[in-house]
């Protein structure tokens, strides 16, 4: 199944003391999704974003807004998430008790829904919950930490979760991924199945280049792999 290559942009990357002009140059530059991190300090040692700040965004920023629960007991958080604004929310197999009756509450309270599974985390634990599914978020690092290295078992991952879900005829859900999406990195993540790329220092906030240089490069060699195909 052919789909577009989605760009998203980590708000926990952008500089938060101006993030109003981050968000309009995001924007303009077209991206397509904010990821915003919601961290408790428990299941991944940081905290990051709170519901009043999502709010503030929403106020300010029309890009829809994806929000990745790394939080223990993510059904304490679900409804405050969307509350807040988010159309898409991910939660992680490895953290929640009921994972099929999380994900039904997020669709039914009108998001989208999506599994987060850790580099280590098997994706079997994705066959019972299929149905579901809107996407499928592959950690290709360890979570809670911005600036790490590629895992690189985790590519090999994705290739297998796009087979999986092919196999099983849900070929319509989408696979994020999620650290160290960087300029090197996208073609492989791609070429193995990967559909929304998260783009935090690697690419979209890389210090080297402005938030449009940085989309421009990430789009670039979208439209490379693209002409290839």
């Amino acid at each position: 199944m052919d789909r577009p290559v989605l760009i998203e942009a980590s708000v926990a990357c952008a500089n938060l003391l101006r993030l109003e002009d981050d968000l309009k140059l995001l924007a303009s530059s077209g991206v397509d999704l904010l990821h915003i991190d919601i961290m408790d300090g428990h299941f991944v040692d940081n905290f990051c974003v709170d519901f009043s700040l999502m709010r503030a965004i929403g106020r300010v920023s029309d890009l829809p807004m994806e929000c990745h629960l790394m939080v223990e007991e993510p059904e304490r958080f679900i409804d405050r998430t969307i509350e807040a604004g988010a159309q898409y929310v991910s939660i992680h197999a490895e953290a929640s008790r009921h994972l099929q009756h999380d994900l039904q509450h997020i669709r039914e309270r009108g998001a989208k829904a999506g599994v987060a599974l850790n580099p280590a985390t098997p994706i079997d634990c994705l066959d019972y919950v299929l149905d579901e599914l809107d996407m499928v978020v592959v950690m290709t690092v360890n979570p809670g930490f911005v600036g790490q290295k590629l895992i690189p078992a985790t590519i090999q991952k994705i290739q297998d979760v796009r087979r999986r879900l092919d196999n099983t005829g849900h070929e319509n859900v989408d696979i994020q991924v999620d650290g160290n999406v960087s300029f090197a990195n996208i073609p492989a993540m791609v070429a193995a199945g990967a559909n929304m790329l998260v783009g935090g220092t690697s690419s979209v906030f890389h210090k080297d280049y402005t938030i449009p240089q940085a989309v421009n490069a990430v789009k670039t060699i979208l439209q490379k792999i693209e002409t290839a195909q």
